[in-house]
């Protein structure tokens, strides 16, 4: 099910939300039932052969979460054992298909899996692995109530496509949240504006980055150009405003979830890029998988290995494909650069040519995430800086000025526009504009979903 379509707007959201509060705020572990009740059903409406992979991955962590926390070997190895079911249940769903291929091309036969990749395999996974290794660690304490532990793994609003949350974030909050009238007002308004990021502007952009890149190629300059910006703004708008709708959705039922976005389009080094893009799963990496490696604490060797590693993964994370393999590998150079070859160069830039030069490096890293093939992201990334061009066509001009209002409204939706507004709103009436505000964004996405304009999360998929 997406949180953005009528099923769930105007159906699933208002029954649960009324069941949910219909229940005195005492009853707090039926709550809680409920919740994980909901997120099961949730799930379920994506497909009933998608509850088997979900009970799957939740016996795994509830087992090896008690497994982990037992003293000496016993607990280590339980805890590996959990992690490499975790890995494996992952694997057989999102990379099978890569494997058998590889298999019948050298030669061998294997049968080819069958069924639909379980939406948000990948974010519930780490979170299960993220709370396995903590447990370990001793950062966490093994979950024995299972209705707490299928809570945090499976919370409806999170579960299609993150924030990846740690274990601890969530855990004081499963009992001892305080629900409120302004902090569900907050979540809702939140959730209305994120629903707009989806449905006014990632998916208009989606149609803008469709009809630029289909169609006979070679692309012209501009063509290429105009298709590159339109995806540079419809992922943002896309993943931040699935981030949004999961925050706001997470205050109306009384938690604090992890931010996910701080404006990366501002950034002024890839570094600070991937500080304030999808920041859950780069502190995922990080603290599992960077610093485990070595980091920067064990000579530059161990940090150019480690640097690799983690953006290796990261790209294999996002799907089985060259595409994204080369996306990561893109990123690993791109960091190592900054930090051995040109960032101190960079840092003597101007503000504004440091930003150009960090857009110009996210722009074409998204080339390689968008295309199916290598041969298709470099095809395109020759075409934007001029290598192989076709003629303009007038495309170009009318994907333009057609859309210009999704433009504008798309380009300062990137900067601190909120900010600079609620300054200049006098503090007793920010919260009914902002609410005036909200309603007027669902008003639009209404009007946009009766038109047939929806279009599925592109995170979703991961």
């Amino acid at each position: 099910m997406e949180v953005s379509n009528f099923l769930f707007l105007f159906a699933f959201l208002p029954v649960a939300a009324g069941a949910y509060f219909l229940l005195p705020a005492r009853f707090r572990q039926a709550r809680n039932a409920l919740l994980v009740a909901l997120s099961v059903i949730f799930y379920a409406a994506g497909g009933l052969r998608l509850i088997p992979v979900l009970c799957t991955a939740f016996l795994i962590n509830y087992l090896g979460g008690l497994a982990a926390g037992r003293p000496g070997r016993g607990g280590k190895w339980g805890c590996t054992a959990a992690i490499a079911a975790n890995l494996l249940l992952l694997s057989v769903y999102k990379y099978a298909g890569v494997i058998t291929g590889a298999v019948h091309a050298l030669g061998g036969s294997l049968p080819v899996p069958a069924g639909l990749l379980p939406a948000g395999i990948s974010f519930y996974t780490f979170q299960g692995i993220s709370y396995l290794v903590d447990i370990r660690r001793g950062t966490a304490n093994p979950q024995k109530n299972p209705m707490k532990l299928a809570l945090y793994l499976f919370f409806f609003p999170h579960l299609a496509a993150g924030p990846i949350i740690r274990y601890r974030e969530m855990e004081e909050e499963i009992d001892g949240r305080k629900e409120s009238v302004e902090l569900f007002a907050a979540g809702a308004r939140r959730f209305c504006f994120g629903l707009g990021k989806k449905v006014l502007l990632a998916d208009t952009f989606g149609k803008i980055a469709g009809k630029a890149f289909t169609g006979a190629a070679p692309l012209s300059a501009g063509l290429a150009w105009v298709g590159a910006l339109a995806y540079t703004l419809e992922i943002f708008f896309d993943f931040s405003g699935y981030s949004d709708m999961a925050l706001g959705l997470g205050n109306v039922f009384g938690f604090h979830l992890p931010e996910n976005f701080d404006r990366p389009y501002l950034s002024r080094s890839v570094k600070e890029f991937w500080r304030r893009w999808h920041m859950s799963l780069s502190r995922w990496f990080r603290d599992y998988i960077y610093i485990p490696l070595g980091g920067n604490r064990a000579g530059t060797g161990r940090y150019i290995f480690s640097i690799m590693a983690v953006w290796l993964l990261t790209g294999l994370w996002h799907g089985a494909r060259w595409s994204f393999v080369l996306w990561g590998c893109w990123y690993g150079l791109l960091l190592l650069g900054e930090r051995f070859l040109w960032g101190r160069w960079l840092e003597k830039l101007p503000g504004f040519c440091r930003w150009a030069v960090t857009m110009l490096a996210v722009i074409v890293g998204w080339m390689f995430f968008r295309a199916g093939t290598p041969r298709e992201a470099v095809s395109v990334i020759g075409n934007l800086f001029g290598v192989g061009c076709g003629p303009e066509d007038g495309r170009t001009a009318y994907l333009l000025l057609e859309y210009w209002p999704e433009w504008a409204a798309g380009l300062l939706a990137c900067v601190p526009l909120k900010e600079l507004l609620v300054r200049r709103i006098k503090p007793g009436t920010r919260s009914l504009t902002a609410s005036l505000a909200a309603l007027a964004v669902l008003a639009l996405c209404y009007m946009a979903l009766m038109d047939g304009s929806f279009d599925p999360f592109l995170y979703a998929q991961f």
